[in-house]
């Protein structure tokens, strides 16, 4: 039997353009992304046009006007889209790992709301398939946690997210610091809560958003002399000592004195000012001079806040708060005399 080369053809033809329609104009998962391609910044070399689209189902890079392909096997950087849950949420790789977690949060876990709720019963589960269920739910739960050490970080990463007051992407530095300190087997001997608050301490004050000794120590309910201990123990191991300035605490009383935005104005003003005298603040308390600082911004600006009020945030004496403040007045009167 003879075959026409030229109907052939074009019977091909027409198929593989029904075929390009159909996923050009696809929906869901058929449905090409149209964008132009940054390595593809010239136009066709076979019609001049400047139209290049990326077909991601079959990882070509084609012109948008005449079809010609000029990349294949192109790799699709983004999620899969393939959906098998019954939520919105089409993506299937999951959250992202975790140091708040002591698994970083890559284990499987079988949640409680699928057991307890009547979609299992909706589903066909019975009764007996329930039990069973949640107590292997019970049993694995348990199995990740089966080791001292693995329990320990449970309850060091749970006291982070609950105590530590800190945005999320401290509270991974925190926990991170803390696993690393349990491989190493600092934490053997010691107790998880003053380890665990010496770890927020410190990475507070690397941040820049530095908490006081006695805060930390209400809140973790541990010892100061032994919280201070182990901050100096961990500081020496990993090299983490830093010198508190006071403008790292300005935000913090301001705000807790009810102080209006505008004040910080005039308090880094004098700070400004105040800086290069160093023999004025250098080898005193932090909290005391930023507490003197704003004492004196606050009564300039017609924001007077008293002395009691002032040292109960920023838990310093009167005594200390005077002694600075006189200081401060002596230099200022200096610089006033000098203009």
């Amino acid at each position: 039997m003879a075959y026409d080369d030229e109907a052939w053809t074009k019977a091909r033809t027409k198929s593989n353009a029904q075929r390009d329609n159909v996923a050009r104009k696809g929906l869901g998962s058929i449905r090409p992304q149209r964008r132009v391609v940054d390595g593809h910044t010239k136009p066709c070399v076979e019609c001049g046009v400047l139209d290049w689209v990326v077909d991601n189902n079959r990882g070509e890079v084609s012109c948008g006007g005449c079809g010609l392909v000029v990349e294949e096997n192109v790799i699709d950087p983004g999620i899969d889209w393939t959906n098998h849950d019954n939520t919105t949420d089409r993506s299937r790789i999951g959250a992202p790992a975790t140091h708040t977690l002591a698994d970083k949060g890559l284990n499987t876990s079988i949640a409680s709301s699928d057991l307890t709720s009547g979609a299992a019963s909706r589903h066909g589960m019975s009764a007996k398939a329930r039990r069973d269920w949640r107590r292997r739910r019970v049993m694995d739960e348990r199995s990740k946690t089966r080791a001292s050490r693995a329990r320990n970080l449970v309850k060091a990463n749970q006291m982070v997210r609950d105590k530590s007051g800190l945005p999320k992407s401290m509270q991974e530095e925190v926990c991170r610091l803390y696993k690393l300190l349990s491989h190493q087997g600092f934490v053997t001997g010691r107790s998880i809560a003053g380890v665990t608050a010496a770890c927020t301490y410190l990475v507070a004050r690397k941040e820049g958003v530095p908490r006081q000794i006695a805060e930390i120590c209400e809140t973790f309910q541990v010892d100061e002399k032994e919280l201070s201990r182990m901050i100096r123990h961990i500081s020496r191991k990993f090299n983490m000592h830093k010198i508190s300035c006071p403008s790292d605490y300005f935000g913090r009383f301001i705000s807790d004195l009810k102080l209006p935005p505008k004040t910080s104005l005039e308090v880094d003003a004098l700070w400004e000012a105040m800086k290069p005298h160093v023999d004025i603040w250098q080898g005193k308390k932090p909290m005391g001079v930023a507490a003197a600082i704003i004492y004196k911004a606050a009564t300039k600006a017609g924001h007077k806040r008293t002395q009691a009020d002032i040292c109960k945030v920023a838990n310093v004496s009167e005594v200390t708060l005077r002694q600075i403040n006189r200081a401060i007045e002596k230099l200022f009167s200096m610089l006033d005399s000098n203009l």
